[in-house]
Order: C-alpha cells, then sequence, then structure tokens
C-alpha cells in the first residue's frame, strides 16, 4: 500500500519546479517503462500491479489498481508507473545535422518532435530555455520511449546559434520551396518555431538559409502546418539529400 509521501512525491512530479527540484521525472504504461529500464536511464523506483518486470526487488513495489489511479497522471492507468532520475547534460555533437526548437510549448508537439529525431537519426534536440519541458508527463508519453535516444539540451538558443558555424535553416512562409533550395551537404541547424508565432525576431536574424514547404491546395485557406508535421517534411527532404 502507498503511503502518503509516497503518493505526495510522485503527484508533485506533475509540476516542472519540483521534477528540476527533486531531479525525478515519471514514465507510465508497461511499454514505455520497458524502453526506459533497457536504457541508460536509472530507475529510482517502479510501482506496478504486475510483478513481470525484471527489476531489483528493492525497486519495485507491487500496489492495487486503485492505488495507481491515486498517482497515475491518465484517465486510465496502465499496469505501471515509474520514477526514473533526469540524466546529467550531455554535449552537443555540432558535426551532425541539429533539431532546434524556439518557444515550442505544446508538449504533444514536442513529444512527437521527439520521436520524428529518433526515426531520422537526429541525435540532439536542442530546445530554447521557454520550449516545454521535456519531462513534462504529456511529453513522455507521446514521446514513446523515444527520449532515451534522444539528447535534449536546454540553453539560450540565440546564443547557441550565435556561437554556431553551422549552416542554419529556418522555416518562413514568404521563402523559396525546400524542395527548390541548396541544402547543407553533410550537417546544420534546423530551426522550428512557436506554434503561433513561428521563429522569433531575434531567432530569425540568425537564420543562414530560409525556406517553406509549399502548399498545394487549390483554396489556399490553411495558414500553416502543425510544427511536428513540418518538422517531419523538412526531415524527410533534408535526409534525402544528405543520404
Amino acid at each position: 500500500m502507498l503511503s502518503k509521501n509516497q503518493i505526495k512525491l510522485i503527484k508533485r512530479l506533475s509540476q516542472k519546479k519540483y521534477r528540476d527540484e527533486d531531479g525525478l521525472f515519471v514514465v507510465e504504461g508497461v511499454k514505455g517503462i520497458e524502453e526506459f529500464l533497457s536504457s541508460d536511464f536509472d530507475l529510482k523506483h517502479l510501482y506496478t500491479t504486475d510483478t513481470r518486470f525484471d527489476v531489483d526487488t528493492s525497486l519495485q513495489s507491487e500496489i492495487s489498481t486503485a492505488d495507481l489511479k491515486k498517482i497515475s497522471q491518465l484517465k486510465s492507468p496502465n499496469k505501471a508507473l515509474a520514477v526514473f532520475e533526469k540524466p546529467k547534460p550531455k554535449p552537443i555533437d555540432d558535426s551532425k545535422l541539429i533539431v532546434a526548437l524556439d518557444d515550442v510549448r505544446d508538449p504533444g508537439n514536442l513529444g512527437t518532435i521527439i520521436r520524428l529525431c529518433d526515426w531520422f537519426g537526429v541525435q540532439d534536440l536542442v530546445c530554447s530555455l521557454e520550449t516545454v519541458d521535456c519531462y513534462n508527463p504529456k511529453v513522455v508519453q507521446a514521446s514513446m520511449g523515444s527520449l532515451t535516444r534522444v539528447n535534449i539540451s536546454y540553453i539560450n538558443l540565440k546564443e547557441f546559434l550565435e556561437q554556431s558555424q553551422a549552416e542554419t535553416i529556418g522555416t518562413f512562409l514568404d521563402s523559396p520551396s525546400i524542395y527548390e533550395s541548396e541544402l547543407s551537404s553533410n550537417a546544420g541547424i534546423l530551426v522550428m518555431g512557436n506554434e503561433a508565432n513561428g521563429i522569433s525576431e531575434g531567432v530569425s536574424n540568425l537564420i543562414s538559409k530560409r525556406i517553406t514547404i509549399p502548399q498545394y491546395g487549390n483554396k489556399k485557406a490553411t495558414e500553416s502546418l502543425n510544427v511536428a508535421t513540418a518538422t517531419s517534411i523538412c526531415l524527410a527532404e533534408i535526409k534525402r539529400r544528405i543520404t
């Protein structure tokens, strides 16, 4: 049975300030937990209604479905919840393609973009300090384990771009088509902007290659693409060119 202190600790991890303070985050669901257990993330404790996990008994507690509901952030809890330690920051490898996010706020978008980086072999995802926390429970859920394979760094994006020697690629509506633009033959930084406002002015001034995804609909009534959708199209085309 869970103690009040255990419930309080786990529930507070739904808030970023406590995730930062405790250095912990939550993963829910059997598949997601198995992904993290097979990675280099360190398990703090696992709570499960099922003993299927091959985990040291001192790090695992079998609980009731009722107790799982008390600590879960999901409407329909999936058999298990685990608390992992947040990893220490790793160096950014600027010799390969990097994706950079300028103030992306939606957890679902960030989770999907993490999965896209994993799919297209992008090792480093650089996020502005205003971008949603990658350990937000909704981001962890949407990333579906890809969080274990992508190095995510939160930094001052403007300073990072100012110091980088790589080609910076940004999406803007009034720019040449990505399909007709020359792109770097090896590495670069693909910058994607905020859902409502796009790339901020300070960051846009540092973009060396401006591109757009052409719109083919007859009525052209759609104002813009979802940032995760746009990221997938850009990565597919960039990777097609450089591999």
